[in-house]
């Protein structure tokens, strides 16, 4: 009975941080912080600028994506840049984006 169900090869851990990690796609803002992030790092002020939000917004998305290892950031003296945690978080989207064209 105390066996760890599996699912595929998948542990019940892995199911949860994989449903973890689809929540993160599950926000629209979050989403155009993701696409805007596609061109390169960007600072909070470019991001808000790039998709007409306020600092307050993005900044707490950012700080979502950024415990879902969607971004990832580099400070710069008193600016903070943020990009994309890596080539999976492309992929990811374009194949959503495949998928909703189909």
């Amino acid at each position: 009975m105390g066996e760890e169900y599996k699912i595929k090869g998948m542990s019940e851990e892995e199911l949860l941080d994989l449903a973890e990690l689809f929540k993160m796609f599950a926000d629209s803002t979050r989403i155009k912080i993701l696409y805007d992030l596609f061109d390169g790092e960007k600072n909070v002020t470019e991001i808000c600028e790039d998709i007409e939000m306020n600092q307050s917004a993005v900044s707490h998305q950012l700080r979502a994506l950024k415990t879902g290892s969607l971004v990832k950031s580099r400070r710069d003296g008193k600016a903070i840049y943020y990009s994309l945690d890596d080539d999976h978080v492309k992929t990811i989207i374009a194949m959503g984006k495949e998928h909703i064209e189909e």
